[in-house]
């Protein structure tokens, strides 16, 4: 399974995200691709932003070597399923669907816990670390039920 996260300018929820799954997976003899991405270029090629790197530390987590990375249409083709964090980017992965395809694909990260509620992780961009640790502490339960469902199909 091939699963792709995204955000704003990938050094904030979307690398947080994609540190968690991959740690969750650490050890298991998994098929699969993790990754994150996002929308905006000021950040292409930045590190992730310095309080994640700080929360994921803090949870065992090292994402201290993420490079920020733009949405390609190609992603389309590489994952799977393409998780969002909110709205603005659930409609413009939408808008950029070639086909009813790749919007199944598309779907907001927390309806993995809470189905159909569409419900958005705010950016914590603008906020102190808490906003951070508060983001964390809602994909991490995410996380854990998309590794369940990878551990559960790789033993099909």
């Amino acid at each position: 399974m091939k699963i792709l996260f995204v955000c704003t300018g990938n050094i904030c929820r979307s690398p947080l995200a994609e540190g968690i799954l991959k740690s969750k997976l650490s050890g298991q003899s998994v098929n699969t691709i993790i990754g994150s991405c996002g929308f905006e270029s000021f950040h292409k090629g930045d590190p992730a932003d310095s309080r994640a790197i700080s929360v994921a530390r803090k949870h065992d987590i090292d994402i201290s070597d993420h490079v920020s990375t733009l949405f390609s249409l190609e992603d389309f083709d590489k994952f799977d399923h393409i998780y969002v964090m909110d709205s603005s980017h659930f409609h413009r992965l939408n808008r950029l669907a070639r086909s009813q395809y790749d919007r199944k694909k598309v779907d907001y990260i927390m309806n993995v816990v809470y189905p159909g509620t569409n419900m958005q992780v705010p950016d914590p961009w603008y906020e102190d670390i808490n906003a951070f640790e508060k983001v964390f502490s809602m994909i991490e339960p995410a996380c854990e039920l998309i590794a369940k469902e990878i551990m559960r199909d790789s033993k099909k």
